[in-house]
């Protein structure tokens, strides 16, 4: 779609929502005028047009926080574009990671994305690696060395097959659990991330 197939604002521009790439969290808001839609697609680094100061705008070019597009879709009346990007660093000049972190209201909630909950658990886990804490069962492991969380490893495994026969997927679901926990133990001793999974997973 060209410029002229947007429907722009009063002062010529398009909002533009900005989220990251891989973990879907929105980072901020921006506007773009034709010229900063056409250098952004040119030079592959988001490009706005700052209200305030009249002029255009690449993300990061002094802080170096820059913003590589990976995609730009526009919204179904054709007045708001949602770009994902790589954010290098933080996209706030507050220095947080997004411009969205006032909260107003919030209701309590399980999260249960599973990016969410596969990042924060192997964070702790990560955590405990570099700042031991004293009865942590993760540190005991790592304590204990590459057999002993290898042996775990297996010993999940196995009972993840005896639960497979049970009827009650209760039981399974708590072995799939402790053998996810070990395998996160394992990635984190040998420097594997999730990243490094879902990039070879997505290669297949």
């Amino acid at each position: 779609m060209s410029w002229s197939d947007f429907k722009l604002n009063s002062d010529g521009l398009i909002p533009v929502v900005v989220q990251d790439y891989k973990t879907d969290q929105v980072l901020m808001m921006a506007y773009m005028n034709e010229e900063a839609f056409n250098t952004t697609l040119k030079s592959g680094k988001m490009t706005y047009w700052s209200r305030s100061r009249s002029e255009l705008w690449t993300k990061g070019l002094t802080s170096g926080h820059l913003q590589y597009v990976k995609s730009l879709t526009l919204d179904c009346d054709n007045d708001t574009i949602l770009a994902k990007v790589d954010q290098i660093g933080a996209a706030c000049h507050t220095g947080n990671r997004s411009c969205f972190f006032k909260p107003l209201i919030k209701k309590e909630y399980n999260d249960t994305n599973p990016l969410h909950v596969f990042q924060d658990v192997y964070d702790v886990i990560a955590d405990r690696k570099e700042h031991p804490k004293e009865g942590s069962y993760t540190n005991y492991l790592f304590d204990k060395g590459i057999d002993k969380i290898l042996k775990k490893v297996g010993e999940e495994c196995t009972e993840i097959v005896i639960a497979a026969k049970n009827p009650d997927k209760e039981e399974i679901k708590y072995e799939i659990s402790d053998f996810l926990y070990h395998a996160m133990v394992l990635m984190v001793e040998k420097g594997v991330t999730w990243e490094d999974i879902t990039r070879e997973l997505a290669r297949r």
